[in-house]
């Protein structure tokens, strides 16, 4: 058991060869993939995959670069596709300030509403964080006080005192295959210490190919080489932490038990 709990199937360098794509996770032992939804226009096309393959779920959520250009798209809007059976997560929702694609007043409402849907629907929030930690601990927490919701921090690459703070909200960490970049020696630390029952591992696929397939577009299949770097790290069974892993994400995303 293995599972990547946030990829882009439809996106370009996967979409193309979608089938390959599967067939390569599957081979190496990728149970359970998450395609993730960034706007509005890719709703369908993300919840087509996700239809069409038993191993494939999806999310519905506008990315914060988005934000300026979805302010129609408001909690009900997100309450209302989320009823579909394989919509198991809203998002990814938060915070960018490294590109400021979007206004920040516009991705800090975005993100308040994206946490209301989880809140009404019980689906967990997946959160996206650049150079926003301050503001995007602060929102959670904030938002947390107003009725308890489950999440994740997908892509983790935040400070130790963020992990701390998302944990202690009930989040779930997932790491993707910067870890396995030479210089990301925070990240491998707190990746070496965060506890067995919150982690998630992740490609975000077709972005941040692990090592060693840098230069390549990332796909499903090398979730299986951060896990295994992940548990190096760890002084952990590969094997027990995959399925660890795998058990965490169909916790954390219930609706794929049914």
């Amino acid at each position: 058991m293995l599972a990547d709990s946030h990829c882009h199937l439809n996106y370009k360098g996967l979409v193309e060869d979608q089938p390959a794509v599967l067939a390569r996770a599957r081979a190496r032992g990728v149970t359970a993939m998450l395609n993730i939804a960034t706007r509005e226009s890719e709703w369908d096309a993300v919840l087509a995959t996700a239809e069409r393959e038993p191993d494939v779920w999806a999310t519905v959520g506008i990315h914060p670069h988005e934000a300026d250009q979805h302010a129609h798209v408001d909690t009900a809007k997100l309450v209302e596709r989320a009823t579909h059976p394989r919509i198991v997560g809203i998002g990814e929702s938060g915070l960018d300030y490294h590109y400021d694609h979007s206004d920040r007043e516009r991705q800090q409402a975005s993100f308040r509403a994206h946490i209301a849907a989880c809140r009404d629907t019980g689906l967990p929030l997946i959160v996206h964080t650049r150079d926003a930690e301050e503001d995007t601990a602060a929102i959670l927490a904030e938002e947390m006080g107003n009725g308890a919701y489950p999440g994740v921090i997908h892509c983790f690459t935040a400070s130790r005192s963020f992990a701390d703070k998302a944990l202690a909200l009930g989040f779930y960490i997932s790491i993707s295959g910067i870890v396995t970049f030479k210089n990301a020696i925070d990240l491998q630390a707190t990746a070496r210490d965060l506890p067995a029952e919150r982690i998630l591992v992740e490609t975000d696929a077709p972005f941040l190919a692990p090592v060693p397939h840098r230069g390549r577009p990332g796909e499903p299949a090398f979730v299986v080489d951060t896990l295994a770097f992940v548990a190096k790290l760890r002084g952990d069974d590969p094997v027990a932490l995959a399925e660890r892993t795998a058990e965490n994400f169909h916790t954390l995303f219930a609706k794929t038990r049914a």
